[in-house]
């Protein structure tokens, strides 16, 4: 099993050498590294019994194994641990992305829509590993390599994304999120939800405004959700096209804990003031 907290020798080992593509920055700025993700909080995606993508299985089956996720022990970054096993013989490398929505009961890896991207990067642009700050944050093969299987079907690794958050209520937290695995022309083999395992009570699943026509989401840095409707070209991953953007509040995180805080001492202040 391939281990290290080194990009360099992580990406070396994967195959994946300087590229000439330029970093490309998000609307919003290059990702930022998550410094305070809470220790001893486990993540764990476990793959189902069969593939979403029939035809890579005739027989039945998928690619098995799960993935771990863990804060590292300083709280910065994530720790992403791969134990896989009867991935496909042909086709490869595979890509894989963390996904904004969960998999449906249905195991629809399609409508996880796009690649987790709270800065608003875009995927026109390839990911330049040695810049993974300019990288969507759910762009994990991108920034660490992709999928190269041994010769048995199998597939392990580890190693630390800065940008990824445990932190509920940042749009970089992955949790109540998906991961999906791809083939190089975007066909989607598989998925699995993150669910907690240790650390806590299970989160409670993202539930993301609706959109009519093509639409697609974006969660910003914040937690906040963009909603991207109409018929113009998007600006998020594959998830769909559109021109009108809105933003709703951010989720329930810090902020919202400071507001209730400053709520609750005005209403003091007024009621000692009464009396």
């Amino acid at each position: 099993m391939r281990v290290s907290n080194n990009l360099s020798l992580v990406l070396l080992a994967a195959g994946v050498t300087a590229q000439s593509v330029e970093p490309e920055t998000g609307k919003l700025g290059d990702a930022t590294i998550v410094s305070n993700n809470p220790v001893g909080v486990v993540y764990k995606a476990v793959l189902p019994a069969e593939a979403w993508f029939k035809p890579v299985y005739p027989d039945g089956g998928n690619i098995e194994g799960e993935v771990t996720a863990v804060a590292a022990e300083s709280g910065e970054g994530v720790v992403y641990t791969y134990k896989l096993s009867n991935l496909p013989k042909e086709g490869g490398p595979f890509p894989y992305h963390l996904h904004v929505a969960p998999v449906p009961a249905d195991g629809n890896c399609t409508v996880t829509l796009a690649h987790l991207d709270p800065f608003i990067r875009g995927e026109n642009t390839s990911c330049n590993p040695f810049a993974p700050q300019t990288c969507q944050v759910g762009d994990l093969s991108g920034k660490f390599g992709e999928i190269r299987p041994e010769e048995d079907g199998t597939w392990e690794t580890t190693y630390t994304d800065l940008y990824s958050s445990t932190l509920e209520g940042l749009g970089s937290f992955f949790g109540n999120r998906s991961i999906v695995f791809h083939y190089p022309n975007k066909t989607r083999i598989s998925c699995a939800n993150f669910e907690k395992v240790e650390g806590g009570v299970s989160s409670s699943v993202t539930v993301l405004p609706t959109v009519t026509g093509n639409g697609s989401y974006t969660i910003l840095p914040t937690g906040g959700v963009s909603t991207t409707t109409g018929g113009g070209p998007s600006t998020t991953s594959d998830a769909g096209a559109g021109t009108e953007t809105t933003t709703s509040p951010p989720l329930s995180g810090a902020a919202g804990l400071r507001g209730s805080a400053v709520g609750a001492l005005v209403v003091g202040a007024v009621v000692m003031f009464m009396l």
